[in-house]
């Protein structure tokens, strides 16, 4: 069965596009960036963006009853892959141990650093 998800509290979509869409026992994730939800504020910093960004993701996940310990892919955009090194340090921060499968590219994002997605194994109840 599929459902599509609008989460309270997450970012509003910027598009014709569900939060995510949860079936077959996994959550889809739609890429989210870095504007906090509750200000509308965006900061410059280029981790604060990643940290803000996985906390969107977060946000999601708990609002459909999984975590970030349930992802099981993560697809990273990057906006300057220079910045790897740095991107990876902060990605560390929330997942430590185990880490999810993960697809990182380069690519043009408009106005910000940073851009994620992910699949996640709901748990079971």
């Amino acid at each position: 069965m599929r459902k599509a998800h609008i989460v309270e509290g997450a970012a509003k979509p910027a598009g014709q596009y569900s939060h995510a869409v949860t079936a077959n026992g996994f959550v889809y994730v739609s890429g989210q960036g870095p504007v906090d939800p509750k200000t509308g504020i965006m900061s410059d910093n280029f981790a604060e963006q990643i940290r803000q960004t996985i906390r969107n993701v977060e946000t999601i996940l708990k609002g459909v009853g999984a975590g970030l310990e349930d992802v099981v892919k993560v697809n990273a955009y990057l906006a300057d892959l220079t910045r790897f090194k740095e991107y990876n340090e902060v990605y560390t921060e929330f997942f430590k141990n185990a880490p999810p499968a993960r697809t990182t590219v380069g690519c043009q994002l408009h106005g910000i650093h940073v851009e994620i997605d992910c699949v996640a194994a709901l748990p079971t109840k």
